[in-house]
C-alpha cells in the first residue's frame, strides 16, 4: 500500500507541473514593460509580444541560407561612428517619435513587396533604399527627401546638417544590406555619423521576438 501511495503523490506531482509547464506564460517586452503605444499612420498602434508561447517565426524568415551575394552577413557596426542598435533601442526611439519628438525618424528601407508579405515595425516610414540610391533615383529628387523629410538644408553645393533629424534605419536583419547601403551613401554626403542610427536585427530579429508588426498600406 505504501508504495502505491508513493506512486500516486508522484503522479499527481508530475501531472501538476506538466499543466503548470504547458500553461501559457506572459510574454513582456521586458520585465517592467509589457507594451509600447506608437502613432503608426496617425493612429494609436500597440506594440507587444505575441501571447503564444508555441508560436514560430514567419516562414519567410525562416530559411538560413539565402545566396550571397547579395545576402551576405553583415557587419556589427555598419561604419565609425554609426550607432547599431537592438530592440529596446529602437523602441525609445519610437516613444520619442509618438510623443511628438520631430527629430527623429525610423525607417524601413525595404523594398514595397516585402512590406506586403511581412509588415512593418510600427511607428517608422517605408522609404525604399532605392529612393536615395544615385543609380535608382534622380539627384533633385534625393536632394528633397533630404530637405522636406531629413531637414537637412542646402547651400550651394554643400550640405548643412545642424539641423538635420536622427535617422534609424533598417531592413530585413543581418543578410540585408539595404539600409546599411543608405546609410554609406548619406555618410558619403556628410551625414554627422551619430545622426544615424542602424538596427542590424531588423525585420528578421523583430519577427523572431514576437513583436507586432502594422500591415502595410500601399500610397
Amino acid at each position: 500500500m505504501k508504495h502505491a501511495g508513493w506512486a500516486a503523490i508522484v503522479a499527481l506531482l508530475a501531472s501538476l507541473a506538466s499543466s503548470a509547464w504547458g500553461a501559457d506564460k506572459p510574454v513582456g517586452i521586458t520585465v517592467e514593460q509589457p507594451y509600447l503605444d506608437v502613432i503608426h499612420d496617425g493612429k494609436l498602434f500597440r506594440i507587444q509580444r505575441d501571447p503564444d508561447n508555441d508560436a514560430e517565426i514567419d516562414p519567410d524568415y525562416a530559411r538560413t541560407s539565402r545566396p550571397c551575394p547579395p545576402y551576405c552577413i553583415q557587419p556589427m557596426h555598419v561604419a565609425p561612428g554609426v550607432e547599431t542598435i537592438g530592440e529596446l533601442e529602437l523602441l525609445e526611439y519610437l516613444k520619442r517619435i509618438t510623443r511628438r519628438d520631430s527629430s527623429v525618424l525610423v525607417i524601413d528601407s525595404r523594398e514595397a513587396d516585402w512590406l506586403v508579405r511581412s509588415g512593418m515595425i510600427p511607428g517608422a516610414i517605408h522609404l525604399p533604399w532605392q529612393r536615395l540610391h544615385p543609380a535608382h533615383a534622380e539627384p533633385q529628387a534625393v536632394a528633397e527627401i533630404m530637405e522636406l523629410q531629413f531637414g537637412a538644408v542646402r547651400t550651394g553645393i554643400m550640405w548643412n546638417f545642424e539641423n538635420a533629424r536622427t535617422l534609424v534605419f533598417y531592413c530585413n536583419g543581418i543578410w540585408c544590406g539595404q539600409s546599411p547601403t543608405n546609410i554609406k551613401q548619406l555618410l558619403a554626403v556628410g551625414y554627422p555619423p551619430h545622426r544615424l542610427k542602424w538596427y542590424r536585427g531588423g525585420m528578421q530579429s523583430w519577427k523572431s521576438l514576437g513583436l507586432a508588426t502594422a500591415p502595410y498600406k500601399k500610397p
